[in-house]
């Protein structure tokens, strides 16, 4: 059985991933009609011994309607007109989404406005205001 590496310290085994293989849409002349190009891969997120439970929850909300209700991420892929660079290509894409939920994201530090800034927002809104009372129509 061999790993894939998606980055460092994180791994997954071949045997996580099952590929299907179907008739491709589009390009290919009398070839799309009888040979099975377009590669559907299939990853079971919540059933992966191999992601940490915070990557996973990651994964789950960047693969949106590309996962279904069991959890299972489908990724399809016809670009090409030959198999293996089909299944390359869904390869790369896996890699690439799970490398991207596999980056902690910063924590937001809270901070408040200066003194100065809320001074200059507010005398901005007076002025607005000034600018505004002018066009109104003068009292007679």
């Amino acid at each position: 059985m061999s790993r894939i590496a998606i980055s460092q310290g994180l791994e997954l085994e071949d045997s996580e991933i099952s590929f299907d293989f179907l008739r491709a849409a589009g390009p290919g002349g009398q070839n799309v009609n009888k040979v099975e190009t377009a590669v559907q891969l299939r990853f079971d997120v919540r059933a992966s011994p191999s992601l940490p439970e915070d990557v996973k929850r990651r994964l789950e909300r960047l693969a949106g309607r590309r996962m279904n209700s069991r959890g299972v991420l489908i990724i399809a892929a016809q670009r090409f007109r030959s198999q293996e660079r089909n299944k390359q290509d869904a390869l790369a894409r896996l890699m690439d989404l799970i490398a991207r939920a596999a980056q902690r994201p910063k924590r937001r530090i809270a901070t408040r406005p200066s003194l100065e800034s809320q001074r200059r927002r507010f005398e901005a809104k007076q002025r607005r205001g000034r600018v505004k009372r002018l066009r109104e129509r003068p009292e007679e």
